[in-house]
């Protein structure tokens, strides 16, 4: 069907034009009705009038026709004059010649009524004017003829329609600009919404539509926020799938990286190693040479990196046992403390004394926590104070590695966690992500707080409950490989 609107014609001017010309139709039709119906209300209520004063007239002429007074009848003619839209009198007998004849100057058009006039019945009277007038009809006696102007009837048929017309037309301008509030605002929530989309498709995907001033324009901004809502939870599921993939192929491609290291380098460190061993022996070489002292660590550093990269390398499979974990975090911090201790690094504990036990592998979780507690000493330089405490909440085990140092920054808290990022001159970036994957491979969560008092808390939370619920809590982490 075509539309009685060019396409380019916005749904403001539609709706505008659309009651404008409703409403003027109906304006104008209903003033047109009411205008003639008044119309002949008037002129059937003037002539009535006119028709009153003629009888009045016939029936006071009476007397005057029969005994021929004109002077008399001059005087109900006159009188007659005065009244207003009057514009002349003719008073006849039976034969129709004039007695009074009286008129006056005034604007027409004109109308005329004529009235008879009869006797009053009496047997002696009907008898008489029958033998003097010689007529059939013994009562009528004469006539009298009102002639009157309807000027005054068109006038105020004019008037009334020109008041009709202003009043029309204010009365369309008055609900045209009603009309046109109403119309703009029901229409600028939805030019809103569409603004709104349009910054959407430019790549604004914070911005959310306004509720409106509509049960259904909120519905409508409701189910688009929702939209939008639904499609940057769908943004970030996609980001964060992407973000496990590209982990994924990371974690492969050191995997490969790796066992090449084991292969190539490793055992040619091991074979170094002991040959340093042999000619420390065979050319007695002291202990303290400085240049054999260096070698020698440089081995050891490069060997440990080696193990690192093959740790992570390997995701972790942890063998589940009956663990005390607060038995398990006393080995990792008294071993610690035996390293850090006599060199200005204090480390404070609080761990219960009664035993929590959870399903765990041990040697995984103690290299997982160690990492923890390592990096919150080297954060403190090796000084000052690192606190270390465990809270349990029925079968939930927290512990908090808290540190003095310099803190983490609000942009590096969701990376410190990936591999290779660190923000230490000689970090790997593996230690941190090793104890990552292996807390989560429990079924288990960590998570960096900042403490009131500055530097870098780290918060880990395990669980003793059934097997279960570690299976649900890994599978949310993806570390469940179902086996």
């Amino acid at each position: 069907m075509k539309s009685l609107f060019p396409k380019n014609i916005g749904i403001h001017i539609r709706v505008l034009s659309a009651a404008v010309f409703l409403i003027s139709a109906t304006t104008f039709t209903m003033g047109y009705l009411g205008v003639n119906i008044i119309n002949e209300f008037v002129t059937q209520r003037f002539n009535q009038r006119i028709d009153f004063m003629a009888q009045y007239l016939a029936l006071n002429s009476e007397l005057g026709i029969l005994i021929n007074e004109k002077n008399l009848l001059r005087g109900l003619a006159d009188n007659m004059l005065k009244e207003n839209d009057i514009a002349g009198v003719d008073i006849t007998d039976h034969t129709d010649n004039p007695l009074v004849t009286v008129s006056r100057d005034i604007p027409g058009p004109f109308a005329s009524v004529e009235k008879k006039v009869y006797l009053t019945e009496t047997e002696e009277s009907a008898a008489w004017v029958s033998r003097l007038a010689g007529t059939r009809d013994a009562h009528l006696i004469g006539r009298v003829k009102v002639t009157y102007s309807v000027r005054g009837i068109k006038d105020l048929s004019s008037q009334m329609k020109e008041r009709f017309l202003y009043i029309a037309l204010v009365l369309n301008m008055l609900a045209g600009i009603i009309f046109y509030v109403v119309s703009r605002s029901l229409v600028a929530p939805l030019i809103s919404l569409a603004e709104t989309a349009r910054k959407v498709s430019s790549g604004n995907r914070t911005i959310r539509a306004s509720a409106g001033n509509t049960p259904e324009i909120t519905r409508l901004a409701g189910a688009f926020n929702d939209m939008l809502d639904s499609l940057a939870a769908g943004r970030k599921t996609l980001k964060q799938a992407y973000g496990k993939m590209a982990r994924q192929e990371t974690l492969a491609e050191v995997g490969k990286f790796s066992l090449m290291i084991a292969h190539e380098v490793k055992n040619p460190l091991g074979i170094i190693k002991s040959s340093l061993e042999m000619l420390k022996t065979d050319l007695n070489i002291p202990k303290d040479n400085i240049l054999l002292t260096y070698a020698e660590e440089e081995i050891v550093r490069l060997n440990t990196l080696i193990e690192s990269f093959l740790m992570f390398s390997r995701p972790a499979k942890p063998r589940f046992d009956q663990v005390d974990l607060n038995q398990m975090l006393e080995q990792v911090v008294m071993g610690f403390e035996i390293q850090h201790g006599g060199n200005g690094l204090d480390i404070c504990c609080d761990i219960p004394d009664t035993p929590f036990a959870a399903q765990a592998d041990f040697d995984l979780l103690s290299r997982g926590i160690g990492n923890i507690i390592k990096n919150a000493c080297e954060a403190n330089n090796k000084t000052g104070v690192v606190d270390i405490t465990v809270e349990v909440v029925q079968d939930k085990w927290q512990l908090f590695v808290t540190d003095q140092g310099k803190g983490i920054k609000e942009e590096n808290r969701q990376k410190i966690f990936e591999p290779f990022f660190t923000t230490k001159a000689t970090g790997t970036g593996l230690g941190l992500a090793f104890a990552d994957q292996v807390i989560k491979a429990h079924g288990g969560s960590i998570r960096v707080q900042s403490p009131p008092g500055g530097g870098c808390r780290f918060c880990i939370s395990l669980f003793s409950g059934t097997h279960e619920h570690m299976i649900k809590v890994m599978e949310e982490n993806g570390t469940y490989s179902g086996s």
